[in-house]
């Protein structure tokens, strides 16, 4: 798709479903200033991780990236009274923009951000057998993917919602070698016939 239409009909979506918020673009600013890299969901997007998570009622939510905490606010506010967000960031710079900003929405004391390697964070979660997630998002370094959704899967119960940000990119899809020992991996369409 053309990238400039590919914005206008997100920006077109935006203005119909997702008034402007200061907070939020705030958030993008303090984000912006600080050198991190523009790649937090879109407004829309935000919102509909937002409605997802209002409608499976997700009360404990793990996060995969937190980069600037531009999603991690969205989710917050979908939490029910009691509601904690567990979100996972590599870089010690990135938590600490996304934690000033978290506080600034009003949503810090719901999120725990944990700095280190994803793929670690995930296994000490395991071992620690936190109880299970009501929705995971990932959205970190893409040939991660499969692993983090392998561990994901420990940290999840039957119903829980599991979404991932661009899996599918540029009109792409995500392309995982298969495992002979573990049949078919995740993310991978299996029924699509060779072009």
């Amino acid at each position: 798709m053309n990238p400039d239409l590919r914005i206008q009909i997100e920006k077109y979506i935006e203005s119909l479903f997702v008034p402007p918020d200061p907070v939020l673009t705030q958030n993008v600013s303090d984000a912006d200033a600080a050198g991190l890299p523009a790649i937090q969901v879109a407004p829309n997007q935000g919102k509909l991780l937002y409605l997802l998570s209002k409608m499976c009622r997700a009360a404990r939510v793990l996060e995969i990236g937190t980069l600037g905490g531009y999603s991690t606010t969205w989710l917050a506010r979908a939490l029910p009274d009691g509601g904690t967000i567990t979100s996972l960031e590599l870089d010690p710079k990135h938590a600490e923009v996304s934690r000033k900003s978290l506080d600034r929405a009003g949503v810090g004391p719901r999120v725990d951000i944990l700095v280190g390697p994803a793929e670690q964070t995930l296994q000490r979660l395991i071992e620690q057998q936190v109880p299970k997630f009501d929705l995971i998002f990932i959205d970190a370094d893409k040939p991660g993917y499969p692993r983090y959704l392998d561990l994901s899967l420990q940290l999840s119960r039957p119903g829980t919602v599991i979404l991932a940000d661009n899996l599918i990119r540029d009109g792409g899809r995500a392309r995982v070698q298969r495992d002979p020992g573990r049949g078919r991996e995740p993310g991978v369409d299996h029924h699509s016939r060779p072009r």
